[in-house]
């Protein structure tokens, strides 16, 4: 198995998809390192996995500072000797119509859903280009491929998400650098994303819907297992996750 003693970061891991991918990752012999802003969940996440067994590191992390993804990074490096992969899976989702102009959120979305993106990217490309190795895997959304009403800017965003990685794939392949990408489009998943929608009749309507559809975040978490799984010349780079009852 692959996972095994691969070094993964991992943001946005303090719930939700993050948690659940770290628990898979270490259960199944990675090193993983976790960052987000709420360090109690952190510290709780990495005590489980030490006492299932597992190797586990975090850092608080805000991934719309450079500075901070940096750090995490670097702890990867100097806690487990190396890095192998990240996972950018922090993001918010507060959605509302356009003409709502909630543009404090809109401005929130873009700094975490694509800046912290590239602060991800930009925190492991010396490394995976200076060893010619490494996987880049990123949380878009259905609505990354998909234009949906009421999720305008939130769309935006995970389209752009789309975009960025496909084009890290093709530049890495020219140059050379083997770095592979893996974009992430989960449907309704059961995670603390509806948390994050301040419009009440936006959040009333994706409420019903996901106690409708919505599936746990370990179907997300398989999908990364099995994208790590690969083998290093083959690049599984794109991946929707629908429920089953989700038309």
């Amino acid at each position: 198995m692959t996972v095994k003693n691969k070094v993964v970061v991992i943001t946005g891991a303090s719930s939700g998809i993050g948690a659940t991918t770290a628990k898979q990752l270490a259960s199944n012999g990675a090193k993983v390192v976790l960052g987000a802003r709420r360090e109690e969940r952190l510290a709780a996440l990495v005590d489980e996995i030490k006492a299932a067994g597992g190797q586990a590191a975090y850092q608080v992390t805000d991934v719309t500072k450079s500075a901070d993804v940096q750090a995490l990074v670097k702890l990867a490096q100097t806690q487990f000797g190396g890095l192998d992969v990240i996972f950018n899976n922090a993001g918010i989702m507060p959605t509302s119509p356009i003409s709502a102009l909630h543009t404090d959120e809109w401005d929130q979305m873009v700094d975490i859903n694509i800046k912290g993106v590239l602060n991800g990217v930009a925190a492991v490309m010396p490394i995976f280009t200076a060893q010619k190795s490494g996987q880049i895997i990123t949380t878009s959304s259905v609505a990354g491929i998909k234009s949906f009403a009421g999720s305008g800017v939130y769309g935006a965003t995970k389209f752009a998400v789309r975009n960025l990685m496909e084009v890290i794939r093709m530049e890495s392949a020219q140059e050379g650098t083997n770095i592979r990408t893996v974009s992430l489009y989960p449907a309704a998943i059961n995670t603390e994303l509806l948390h994050t929608i301040t419009d009440k009749t936006a959040k009333q309507n994706m409420t019903d819907f996901y106690q409708q559809v919505g599936i746990s975040p370990a179907a997300v978490a398989n999908v990364v297992n099995f994208a790590i799984d690969q083998p290093e010349d083959v690049n599984v780079n794109e991946f929707t996750i629908y429920p089953t009852k989700q038309a």
